[in-house]
């Protein structure tokens, strides 16, 4: 019998010149892609060195004297300031658990801060924003803006903060009224870690050097690389097109 032809196609296992070239060529264009890639990553990881930001390094110079209940009115808003730094990054969200911590040290040392004769108003006040917080359909609630801005008048001043500023506005977000009484003695050892984990990062040159006002990790892997898979696919199209004239795949049209 006539044996039929085997039209099946491997990619791996090409059957002709031409299907062999551009085997090669994928294989090679791809290897440049993830070097470019995964290499850049590894050279980050390699080069990088863990620093800590200001307010880690703010946090661990008052972190002593505030768990054995000795700081002073100025540590105690540093420590504050530092722990709403943790809570306004966005990657904090995403572990309930640590951000329960770090809700608990922030009411706790402001509740710690208000005036005596205030602290009854000040957890009611707290407990009633948390339950129109809950209940709200709309952020234009009056209601709700009213008490968190009124939160935010008495709280602010205190941190020696701004009332417009990103971090007084995160204020009554972040205070429980059922968490101010009592540090709990987990979240006292917990504290620690959570804050050297958030705070510190790694930096080398390639993080510090800026690029038309990027840094350059940011502007290779935002630019570079968009531009570079680019360049890829115009020389696959390039070497292709050549390898079709070259074997006689098909003919340029004359002019």
């Amino acid at each position: 019998m006539e044996k039929k032809n085997d039209y099946r196609i491997s990619f791996f296992k090409p059957t002709t010149a031409f299907s062999k070239i551009n085997r090669n060529l994928v294989i090679i264009l791809v290897i440049i892609w993830a070097v470019a890639i995964f290499g850049f990553q590894i050279l980050l990881k390699v080069t990088g060195k863990p620093t800590p930001e200001n307010s880690l390094i703010t946090f661990e110079k008052v972190w002593s004297n505030i768990k054995d209940g000795n700081a002073s009115p100025e540590e105690k808003i540093e420590f504050a300031d530092a722990v709403l730094s943790v809570l306004g990054k966005s990657s904090i969200m995403a572990k309930p658990q640590k951000k329960e911590t770090l809700n608990n040290a922030f009411s706790w040392i402001v509740y710690d801060m208000i005036a005596e004769e205030e602290k009854e108003h000040f957890k009611a006040e707290i407990s009633a924003f948390e339950q129109l917080k809950a209940n709200i359909t709309t952020l234009e609630d009056n209601d709700y803006i009213n008490v968190k801005e009124s939160i935010i008048e008495k709280v602010a001043p205190i941190l020696h903060l701004e009332n417009h500023s990103l971090k007084a506005k995160l204020i009554p977000l972040e205070l429980r009224a059922d968490e101010m009484e009592i540090f709990t003695t987990e979240n006292i050892n917990n504290i620690h870690g959570i804050m050297k984990l958030y705070l510190t990062h790694n930096q080398s040159f390639l993080t510090d050097t800026i690029v038309f006002g990027f840094p350059f990790h940011y502007f290779y892997t935002a630019i570079l690389l968009l531009v570079l898979f680019v360049i890829l696919c115009w020389v696959y199209c390039y070497k292709i097109d050549k390898v079709h004239t070259k074997m006689g795949t098909y003919d340029k049209k004359k002019k």
